[in-house]
């Protein structure tokens, strides 16, 4: 699996530093009660599943996949027979967990109603392990049950069953085929594998330019049109998730698409049945002009605005026109100049030509049509096609799918120099059963009490699976942090990073805009309680929770992409305590001075409103983290500096990530010349602010004392162009589990730390200046670094 564990298995077992973190860590959360020379020096658990194939994870890819049931229907068959394994559904279990939990016995093994290869049978050889361990056996030294995790009873026996947290010890699988994606089985999904080759345009992509004759689409429909692509009934509000399993829905994969007449027929072929895809319908309502209704998010009847989809058998010479014609939101940058994404793949294959800004004739308007409750808007534009007989993508934005998550995340754990001090786990599982990953990063310390004087900063993206951009930010940030770059090294060596770098992935794969599976935005619910209906969210707000019982979280950011407003900005939280007056906004200034021509410090915001209390920013901030932070990328571009009136490439995106880390060192610099410089500077933003809101009044005030006295409540404007979706509570099939489970005072683990008290805009008129050399510790002076010997960091995963 990984060529040390090969290395292992092929020599006499040490002791290993791994070995002294587990025996910790076990101990500090009460999994393991035994004294430390009590059981022999273990190798790790992962050879297990390596020497014992029955204890796949039923995510594994292959044909394993359609011979193993729905996680619903696996549960059901576990209680049946016995076993007290988690249902994979749920975040918690894993096929080895269930093998490990079974009871002793196993009835009915050849039962011919079970079609399928079970993976919960134990062998004999280790049926026989098991039977010797609970006769006190030492077979433990066996490398089939070598682990720290098997409990004791009061009475000193060996329990072998593994319990919480195994699962966040799980290692993403290097030598076999990656986990494929899990679908809800209502949708059909095409078995082709979609690739896009990363490339960057060797000129700015400036913003469409309106002429004022741009063609106001009359909407046509199916009635008078010719529907060339529909797909079956989809889950909308009123059901919801039961089931899912690779590849979706059984059976035959329908061919939606028109059957062609032959060669001369010049009618577009549609699909968008694969990772991220979104389109519902396609109607042909003229030769070249095409009428697109995109997908609501599944098991709701909303949130329509990212899409994803295919066309083939293009024409070179012909002018086509688009129409989407089911948006729901009234603003968009489309009326800014923002242009579709456009790829070609023979332009791929044989120039390596990828993603590029394409469109004539944008424009973005109120609909004729609408359902009665809600008005609809349209995005039109033409284009024409650079080959014959193509196949062309459209897209919103630059998609990336979980697959090329998984796929990165799997040539850092080949990587031997990055596994030392990378640390990929699963954090839980999704509702449907995709894993959710962990990163922990961070360089070896020589001692505990080093490792724990090392502060924490937590990084996610994708809670809204539509806001690719987030994911390109997150894609910069780990190349970075974990390069070989004398500041990448310095950043690991006084830092812990927790990195979850997809948070939805159901909502990924499905190809949704804002919302899991459950049917809701999941950044209005991190105060949940159903563990069951939101796991991403509640393992992700329970292992920073757990974190900060351990040592202190500098920062909290949640990437996110916003649709109305260029450039990228941070939303924060105000401060109430005296003592730390406008810090979290030392932050966002200090990026706006590293990336001048991207990061916009006047468009941040730190207001709290009520109606925000769920998301990822505020409740982190009540939990106790100062600079708790929701990234806001563009789907546009830039109007700052040199990349003004420009579209953001993928390269810009992932040079922030970038950028996020050079202002880490910056804002932990131990000469504070820039932090105070900073500070200064937001004072002097603020007084401006002032003095501009009471001349707005007809009033003076003088403006002189202290400065941390003054009330910021009427300065601070909302977050009203945040891009976020106001809370519309729970469905109706989860608010009894809500009511059954809530109890009496319960906070979920974010009672209220700080007030909501709130502060200034800062003045747009003035430009921060910042000297890149100005002061003497320099973070590139400060290289130097330390040689550490290869141990774990004591640090919960």
């Amino acid at each position: 699996m990984f060529p040390a564990l090969e290395t292992e298995l092929k020599q006499e077992t040490l002791p290993d530093p791994y070995e002294d973190f587990m025996y910790r860590h076990l101990r500090y959360y009460g999994y393991f009660k035994a004294q430390r020379g009590s059981l022999p020096n273990s190798a790790t658990p992962q050879h297990l599943w390596k020497n014992n194939p029955q204890c796949l994870l039923s995510g594994s890819v292959g044909e394993r996949h359609d011979l193993t049931p729905d996680p619903l229907q696996k549960e059901k068959l576990l209680s049946t027979q016995g076993f007290t394994g988690s249902n994979p559904g749920r975040g918690h279990g894993t096929a080895h967990q269930a093998t490990l939990r079974r009871r002793p016995t196993c009835h009915n093994q050849k039962d011919p109603q079970l079609k399928y290869t079970r993976p919960t049978c134990l062998s004999s050889t280790v049926r026989r392990q098991i039977e010797a361990v609970s006769r006190g056996s030492l077979l433990l030294s066996s490398p089939l049950l070598k682990s720290r995790q098997l409990l004791h009873n009061d009475f000193g026996e060996v329990n072998p069953r593994l319990r919480e947290p195994r699962d966040l010890f799980a290692f993403l699988p290097s030598s076999g085929p990656l986990q494929a994606p899990r679908w809800p089985i209502e949708c059909e999904v095409i078995k082709e594998n979609i690739h896009h080759i990363e490339w960057i345009p060797p000129q700015p992509e400036y913003f469409y330019q309106p002429t004022g004759n741009e063609k106001v689409p009359e909407i046509v429909g199916e009635e008078e049109g010719t529907v060339v692509y529909q797909l079956d009934s989809v889950p909308t509000e009123g059901s919801y998730f039961t089931s899912s399993r690779v590849g979706g829905k059984r059976g035959i994969i329908k061919d939606l698409a028109v059957t062609l007449q032959g060669p001369e027929d010049n009618a577009l072929l549609f699909e968008s049945r694969f990772e991220s895809g979104n389109l519902q319908k396609a109607v042909r309502v003229d030769t070249y002009e095409y009428e697109l209704t995109l997908r609501t998010d599944l098991y709701t009847n909303k949130y329509t605005q990212w899409f994803y989809f295919r066309v083939q058998n293009t024409r070179k010479d012909a002018t086509y026109r688009f129409t989407i014609v089911n948006l729901l939101k009234p603003k968009s940058l489309y009326t800014l100049g923002m242009k579709p994404l456009m790829y070609s793949q023979l332009d791929a294959d044989t120039h390596n030509i990828g993603w590029r800004r394409e469109g004539s004739e944008i424009k973005y308007c109120k609909s004729s049509t609408g359902d009665g409750q809600q008005p609809f808007y349209c995005l039109t534009w033409t284009i024409q096609f650079p080959h014959d007989q193509d196949t062309c993508f459209f897209a919103h934005f630059y998609p990336y799918t979980y697959t090329d998550l998984q796929c990165y995340l799997l040539s850092v754990a080949n990587n031997p120099v990055q596994a030392q001090f990378c640390k990929l786990r699963t954090l839980c599982r999704s509702l449907a059963g995709n894993i959710v990953y962990l990163l922990t990063i961070t360089n070896p310390s020589r001692t505990p009490q080093e490792a724990a004087a090392k502060k924490a900063v937590v990084l996610s993206a994708r809670v809204h699976p539509g806001e690719s951009n987030g994911s390109w930010i997150m894609k910069g940030f780990l190349d970075f942090i974990l390069s070989d770059s004398p500041d990448a090294q310095l950043l690991r060596n006084i830092f812990v990073f927790k990195v979850v770098p997809m948070l939805n992935p159901d909502g990924v794969i499905v190809g949704n805009s804002r919302c899991s599976l459950a049917g809701r935005d999941l950044n209005r619910h991190y105060k949940t309680i159903l563990k069951d209906s939101f796991p991403c969210i509640w393992y992700t707000r329970n292992m920073i929770k757990r974190l900060l019982e351990e040592r202190e979280v500098l920062l909290y950011c949640d990437f996110h992409g916003h649709s109305r407003k260029n450039n990228i900005f941070l939303y924060g939280c105000n401060n109430n305590d005296r003592k730390y007056w406008l810090h979290e906004r030392v932050f966002p200034l200090m990026l706006s001075k590293n990336a001048p021509d991207k990061f916009s410090f006047h468009s941040c915001n730190f207001k709290v409103q009520r109606c925000k209390e769920g998301t990822g920013r505020v409740v982190m901030w009540r939990m106790g983290i100062l600079n708790s932070y929701t990234m806001e990328s563009t789907f546009g571009g830039s109007t700052l500096g040199n990349k003004r009136d420009t579209h953001f490439t993928t390269e810009d995106l992932k040079s922030l990530g970038h950028q996020v880390c050079d202002t880490l060192l910056d804002f932990c610099d131990p000469d504070r010349a820039k932090f105070m410089q900073c500070l200064e500077e937001l004072k002097e933003l603020l007084q401006q602010e002032i003095h501009k809101k009471f001349n707005e009044l007809g009033q003076d005030m003088e403006l002189e004392g202290n400065w941390s006295d003054i009330s910021l409540s009427d300065i601070e404007s909302s977050t009203s162009g945040s891009d976020s979706s106001l809370s519309d509570g729970l469905p109706a099939h989860l608010l009894n589990i809500a009511r059954e489970r809530e109890k009496p005072g319960f906070t979920a683990s974010c009672s209220a730390k700080r007030s909501t008290n709130r502060s200034q805009e800062p003045a747009r008129d003035m430009k921060p200046s910042w000297s890149r050399n100005r002061y003497p510790v320099a973070k590139r002076g400060r290289a130097t670094l330390t040689v550490y010997p290869s141990l774990h960091v004591y640090t919960y995963p």
